[in-house]
């Protein structure tokens, strides 16, 4: 294990880069405290990609498996979502997961940010993903493997996969979450990785 974050520290927002400082905040749940987006980010990207990103500043990894418990506390419809970005080289160049309830060709899919809008390269994916009532949490996992350019999503259920894809754009990079949309909540994260890299700073300012 590389990383871990359960948010009861006091200087635990210290560890992110956002792409707006003002919409998150450390905020005490049932289970204790955890980091919650707010509102929509005041955040124009350069290519159509998720406006509200919390980056992990100090982890930089090539293949990894990323685990965090998410709460998406918005209204149901089709593109009720949350997202986790890695691989993210800079703020034009990364991957997501958009985790929705319904899939079309911008919801419940793997996408690629390469100094374009979003792509979906998702090779499998479900037909949607259920959020439940506002305050369900439910945790998420991603699988990543650069030498043959495996990426996997877990939903839950640790056994089967909602979302696979094979690219092998960008090896490296750090990891965050967010949304494109919505509002959520975000707390008990755990990072594994063989090594950790040599990290850069300010990818968004």
């Amino acid at each position: 294990m590389v990383y871990s974050q359960d948010f009861e520290s006091t200087n635990a927002i210290d560890d992110f880069e956002m792409t707006d400082d003002n919409v998150w905040q450390i905020s005490k749940d049932s289970t204790g405290n955890c980091m919650e987006l707010l509102s929509q980010s005041k955040y124009e990207p350069k290519v159509r990609s998720p406006f509200n990103i919390a980056l992990i500043k100090d982890v930089l990894v090539g293949d990894f498996i990323f685990e965090i418990k998410l709460n998406q506390n918005g209204r149901e419809y089709p593109h009720r979502d949350l997202c986790l970005m890695f691989g993210i080289t800079n703020a034009s160049n990364f991957y997501y997961t958009h985790i929705a309830t319904k899939a079309d060709e911008y919801a419940n899919s793997i996408f690629i940010v390469n100094d374009e809008p979003r792509k979906s390269i998702a090779t499998e994916r479900t037909e949607g993903s259920n959020w439940g009532a506002i305050d369900s949490w439910h945790t998420v996992r991603i699988v990543r493997k650069v030498e043959t350019g495996l990426i996997e999503i877990y939903f839950d259920d640790m056994s089967q996969p909602i979302m696979k894809a094979k690219d092998t754009h960008f090896n490296s990079g750090y990891l965050g979450f967010g949304s494109f949309d919505d509002t959520g909540k975000f707390d008990d994260i755990k990072i594994w990785a063989p090594k950790m890299l040599e990290k850069n700073e300010g990818v968004f300012k």
